[in-house]
């Protein structure tokens, strides 16, 4: 019986022990400084009992050194914010430079460093390439004033890529290039001459040297608003919509930017046309 009694008290005095081991004592800057605890603390209590150790943790997490090391990381994440392959890859070797400069200079880990120069030499291989591509484009006189004014984002290369898909044509007078309430079959772009846009045998509109027609229906395949129709000699380039659409939907940058022309080419027409409207109401009759 007695040895019962004695061998309970050692198993009491030896958790107590080690209760007490974990136990942060005045004057001590941390109970783990003198003793080793086998079995991780919850982190309720560990904050509670060894608040020293665990602010210099905080510290840190959260030093300048740090958070240059995770802004490589931020950059990346930004980069998939962007469109354009040019812009992410742009992006990409922003953070790259950041990586390799970060893992050189103030982590020196070389195998880090490598990686991150690897990654950057490879954004500016493929940006050298786009810029090389782009400077080699060639474009006629009627060509570079429509890139000017409905692609000024687009890279020479796409740009010609995109010219590529259409041809240009010469019309007279008289030449229908959309009629009302049918679907529309081109995109084109007037560079010289003029046209008419009729809606129910009026004129509402009209089209000079610039504009685009059929571009508001021809990705979607409706039917034409109006009917545009050449009032003279005229020279323009013509996209077929069966060729446009599945182009335009391989290329997304592309796309994006003949969206934009659009846009600027609806906003100029909308004032074309209330100006034309004004002008008849004011008319005598």
């Amino acid at each position: 019986m007695t040895s019962k009694r004695v061998s309970q008290d050692k198993r009491k005095s030896t958790v107590v022990a080690v209760g007490y081991r974990g136990v942060s004592r005045p004057g001590n800057c941390s109970a783990l400084a003198n003793f080793r605890i086998a079995a991780p603390l919850p982190p309720d209590c560990a904050l509670r009992h060894y608040p020293d150790m665990y602010d210099g943790a905080l510290a840190n997490e959260l030093s300048v050194d740090r958070l240059i090391a995770e802004l490589p990381f931020l950059l990346l994440v930004l980069a998939m914010f962007w469109s354009g392959a040019s812009r992410i890859r742009a992006a990409v070797a922003v953070a790259a430079a950041a990586g390799f400069a970060h893992s050189l200079l103030l982590a020196k880990a070389p195998l880090a460093a490598f990686w991150w120069g690897l990654l950057l030499a490879v954004c500016l291989l493929l940006l050298a390439r786009r810029l090389h591509r782009d400077r080699r484009a060639r474009f006629t006189p009627d060509e570079e004033a429509m890139v000017a004014a409905l692609l000024p984002n687009l890279g020479g290369a796409r740009a010609r890529h995109l010219l590529d898909q259409g041809f240009w044509l010469s019309g007279e007078r008289g030449d229908v290039l959309t009629r009302e309430e049918e679907p529309v079959g081109h995109l084109y772009y007037l560079a010289a001459g003029e046209a008419r846009v009729l809606s129910h045998g009026r004129q509402v509109g009209a089209c000079r040297a610039g504009d685009l027609i059929g571009e508001v229906t021809v990705l979607s395949g409706e039917q034409a608003s109006a009917t545009v129709i050449l009032t003279g000699p005229a020279r323009f380039w013509c996209a077929p919509a069966n060729v446009l659409r599945p182009y335009l939907a391989a290329h997304e940058e592309v796309r994006h930017a003949l969206e934009q022309g659009f846009a600027l080419a609806l906003k100029s027409k909308l004032r074309a046309t209330n100006r034309t409207i004004a002008e008849a109401g004011e008319a005598p009759a």
